[in-house]
């Protein structure tokens, strides 16, 4: 029989960690618990838990959600956003539409080039690829240690230029793919991100990324 005794948690953080994370009273106070009452490791446990309920719910179509925009101060730079969930009713939430708009705001503030890692087109990786294993610093060293450099270049690269990789202009420690994931673990469905736009007034060109998904239902 086990001693283990359930960790009393004060109330307090339960509802602290309800207001961090959007996640259930129930589920915060069963990651508090596991975490022994510390606030990050309650966080990190329902972001996990956030990401399991994401990666089941990935394959089941999106094809309702809401189209949202954000201008910056000024009106300099604007973001166009498609959103999509699975049901109308989802879509139409206060959560939903909170990360509509949130999405929205750090697209306009760190201008992503494409969506996710699928979007990156061969010949850009192969390019930084180049680029990377051309620095004198790789020189000289053995091809067991310039494999793993070069893995950890091209991650950067990847959150340097990809929506879903980049850490959240709000909260740091958590990227835009972990944000989404701890909204469907809330909502119960699946969401993603269809495309968006970002201008930017007197810029030469403007950034328009959409996910392969769309692209392929659009041809079909």
């Amino acid at each position: 029989m086990s001693t283990d005794t359930a960790v009393k948690i004060d109330a307090k953080l339960v509802k602290e960690l309800r207001e961090k994370s959007g996640a259930p009273m129930g589920d915060c106070l069963k990651a508090l618990q596991e975490s022994k009452g510390d606030m990050d490791g309650a966080f990190v446990v329902l972001r996990k838990r956030g990401m399991a309920s994401a990666a089941k719910k990935a394959t089941r179509t999106t094809n309702e959600g809401a189209v949202g925009t954000y201008i910056h101060a000024g009106g300099k730079i604007g973001v166009l956003l498609e959103l999509n969930c699975e049901s109308d009713f989802v879509a139409v939430t206060e959560d939903f539409q909170e990360l509509l708009r949130d999405i929205a705001m750090h697209i306009a503030a760190t201008d992503p080039r494409y969506i996710g890692r699928n979007e990156v087109p061969q010949s850009d990786l192969d390019r930084e690829k180049e680029v990377f294993l051309a620095q004198p610093a790789m020189k000289g060293k053995p091809e067991a240690v310039v494999a793993k450099i070069l893995e950890g270049k091209i991650s950067k690269f990847y959150e340097e230029v990809c929506l879903l990789d980049q850490p959240f202009i709000k909260e740091a420690t958590q990227t835009i793919q972990q944000l989404i994931a701890t909204k469907i673990g809330k909502l119960g469905e699946n969401i993603s991100v269809r495309r968006f736009a970002r201008f930017k007034v007197g810029a030469s060109d403007w950034t328009v990324a959409q996910a392969k998904i769309a692209t392929e239902e659009t041809q079909a």
